[in-house]
């Protein structure tokens, strides 16, 4: 051990020197421990899931919410049309139909029109079939007795049925051999038509006078006859 004699005002003069070196090390132990939690925070920014490498959590917390307006987005609109696909109906038309008319012995004066889905689809025989025979400026009216209590509606290869009386047993005015008949089709307002007609040939001598009528769909001929 060496024994350092110096005057006292030199003295002074290391200890201040060793001091504030003491000082400027105690510093730098600090700065650098104040480092060490803001390389953390950022580390555990980058590897945190959904964030951007920033550090911004702004960023980060938008993500999940943008996941959800994107399901939303994807979501059918409320309200919106299921379409044809959830089993929809619209109204049997000569476009979704095949249509035949016959004579049958009874009743007599009667013909039977029957119509059957030829579609992939359901439809509705909705109301009454509106009747033209040849050039008729009007259509033959309705048996308002026959109206049953639900619509007649076809599955594809389904068949719906109307009772046409060509005249009554007294005889009316007007009388004339008919030979063709057009069958307009009634949409669900049942006001006018929708779709395309039919157009039939009728079977030979088939006669008919202004107490004509026909009757509204119906599930089976024989209530179609009934009238």
């Amino acid at each position: 051990m060496f024994r350092i004699r110096i005057r006292p005002g030199t003295a002074v003069a290391v200890t201040a020197a060793a001091l504030a070196a003491l000082s400027l090390s105690a510093c730098d132990g600090s700065s650098s421990d104040a480092r060490a939690p803001g390389q953390a925070v950022a580390e555990g920014a980058t590897a945190r899931p959904g964030g951007n490498g920033t550090g911004n959590e702004s960023g980060s917390d938008s993500a999940p919410g943008a996941g959800k307006n994107s399901a939303l987005a994807k979501s059918p609109a409320v309200g919106k049309a299921p379409g044809k696909a959830s089993g929809s109906s619209d109204a049997c038309t000569g476009d979704h139909v095949t249509a035949v008319i016959t004579k049958v012995p009874r009743p007599v004066n009667h013909l039977l029109l029957t119509i059957t889905n030829k579609g992939s689809r359901v439809c509705n025989a909705y109301f009454a079939p509106a009747l033209r025979f040849d050039d008729d400026q009007s259509a033959t009216q309705v048996n308002q007795d026959s109206k049953p209590q639900a619509v007649a509606t076809l599955a594809p290869g389904r068949s719906a049925y109307a009772g046409v009386l060509l005249s009554s047993a007294a005889g009316g005015d007007h009388g004339r051999t008919a030979r063709k008949l057009t069958v307009h089709f009634a949409p669900r307002s049942g006001s006018g038509s929708t779709g395309a007609p039919v157009t039939l040939g009728l079977p030979t001598g088939t006669y008919k006078d202004d107490n004509a009528s026909v009757t509204y769909w119906q599930d089976s001929a024989a209530d179609a006859l009934q009238f």
